[in-house]
């Protein structure tokens, strides 16, 4: 009963791309396409790291966020160009929040759409959670996106579509603290959150998956091949953390001074 649900939402997604709704998105996700194309852009992570970043400095740079990072943006006078979820539980427990958001292009799957609106400044995008071979890298944005663990990873893929071939990564801890007892995947906070930028990211109350670091390392390798094959240069430039794949810059040295 399970699939064929899966199959019969699947299909309603489907239908909804061909639909009026779907021309319109369609429309707004072409728009976007190589809007950037040269040019180089950040991919942020939410690790506390992060807050050791000056985020002034990229105000005028092309900028990808995730999830509750909107949580640190007024007391760091910052704002990114883009926004983008794809967790079914950070849409369920921040719908309300992220629908209010403004003055940011906001993408996700439309299989959210039962938890993230679709406003003025959103685009769905046709997200494959389930498929053979994980993981793969999309091409073109506009037609699929590949699920790889982790929304950087939808993040990366968002990147080569705006046309950006020169990609910094920031936040990016790679380690997480977890309860020693846990029932299932599925973690419900009791404290608060010390594994990302904002205490109330997954603060109590907040549900959260178990993360899955070699996961996200498969996919992070997938993208670093894509990268090299299509000449995309990309770089880790958080302040410490765990994540190797990909070779290191400093951050600061990346901006005029």
């Amino acid at each position: 009963m399970e699939r064929v649900n899966k199959a019969v939402k699947s299909l309603k997604n489907q239908l909804w791309f061909l639909g009026p709704s779907g021309a319109v998105n369609r429309k707004r996700l072409k728009q976007i396409e190589n809007i950037y194309e040269g040019k180089r852009c950040f991919i942020m992570g939410n690790g506390p790291s992060l807050l050791k970043n000056n985020l002034s400095l990229l105000n005028n740079e092309i900028t990808i966020a995730s999830n509750a990072q909107y949580l640190i943006w007024k007391e760091r006078d910052f704002i990114p160009k883009f926004l983008t979820v794809e967790d079914r539980l950070v849409a369920e427990d921040r719908g309300r929040e992220i629908d209010k958001i403004e003055n940011v292009t906001k993408i996700f799957p439309k299989d959210l759409s039962y938890a993230i609106s679709y406003t003025s400044n959103t685009i769905y995008i046709d997200f494959l959670r389930n498929y053979q071979n994980f993981p793969k890298f999309s091409e073109n944005f506009s037609n699929k996106v590949y699920w790889g663990g982790t929304v950087s990873y939808l993040n990366m893929q968002l990147a080569y579509y705006l046309g950006c071939r020169e990609i910094y990564m920031i936040g990016f801890d790679h380690s997480y603290k977890v309860p020693e007892k846990m029932n299932n995947t599925v973690i419900t906070s009791e404290t608060e959150d010390v594994n990302h930028i904002h205490p109330d990211y997954f603060g109590k109350g907040y549900r959260w998956h178990d993360p899955n670091v070699e996961r996200m390392e498969t996919a992070y390798e997938e993208a670093k091949r894509f990268f090299e094959l299509k000449g995309v240069k990309i770089f880790n430039a958080t302040v410490g953390g765990q994540l190797e794949v990909f070779e290191r810059v400093q951050y600061d040295t990346l901006f005029n001074n």
